[in-house]
């Protein structure tokens, strides 16, 4: 398959005419559709300032149009699964019984969780610093070794996903993770993706409108995301 944005562009294509509005802000663009559905999408520090009129002709490799469709096919695809249950990737997954663990994106709240089970992280990210993190020289290899990878959906608009995804040994359990995530059963079909941790939002919500306008990150919105996830 072909990388997520670039596969989702060639078969399902854009239809402006079902967006609402584009919402840039420093740390995430929302994708307003007109049946109310939001999806979202982080920057990771790259400049947004795309409205409909760019998307005419979208360029799948402008980062900027690839931030923007990204939450655009969160907001078309989010919303077209039941969900059971909102809750956390810790809650859901046993973590105690894989032997190696790398995770690809700085998530606070969870490394935090792992420490208090005294769980040992390999920990990449080469936007965020501390001293957690490992050598960004030595991350496909440790990939490569992992027995599960807790991955970044920022992995898809970066362009980093295939390479991830296709870099894991045969029976490496891969969890993407964020709000970032396109929560979508043709998803499921890269490499060794066993579940898709994503966010929903109530339909129109300003809350989170208005935060993200204002420049608010995950930590702003999150009392208004409901967190939830996609299995085969």
């Amino acid at each position: 398959m072909k990388e997520p944005l670039e596969y989702y562009f060639e078969k399902y294509g854009i239809d402006l005419q079902g967006v609402h509005q584009i919402i840039c802000g420093e740390k995430y663009v929302a994708v307003l559709l007109k049946n109310g559905n939001i999806g979202v999408c982080a920057t990771l520090g790259n400049y947004v300032n795309i409205n409909l009129r760019d998307l005419r002709i979208p360029d799948i490799n402008n980062i900027q149009h690839r931030i923007v469709l990204n939450a655009y096919y969160n907001a078309v695809y989010n919303y077209q699964n039941e969900y059971t249950t909102s809750i956390d990737i810790f809650e859901r997954i046993e973590f105690k019984k894989y032997n190696k663990i790398v995770m690809i994106g700085f998530f606070r709240s969870l490394i935090e969780k792992f420490e208090n089970e005294n769980l040992d992280l390999v920990i990449f990210d080469k936007t965020a610093k501390d001293e957690k993190l490992s050598d960004m020289s030595n991350q496909l290899t440790d990939v490569s070794e992992a027995d599960a990878l807790i991955l970044s959906s920022t992995t898809v608009f970066n362009n980093t996903f295939l390479e991830l995804t296709n870099a894991t040994k045969e029976g490496c359990d891969i969890y993407t993770l964020g709000p970032s995530t396109i929560l979508d059963r043709e998803m499921l079909q890269y490499k060794n993706i066993k579940l898709l941790f994503g966010a929903i939002f109530e339909p129109n919500d300003i809350n989170t409108l208005k935060i993200i306008q204002q420049d608010g990150g995950t930590k702003q919105f999150l009392p208004f995301m409901k967190k939830v996830f996609l299995k085969p």
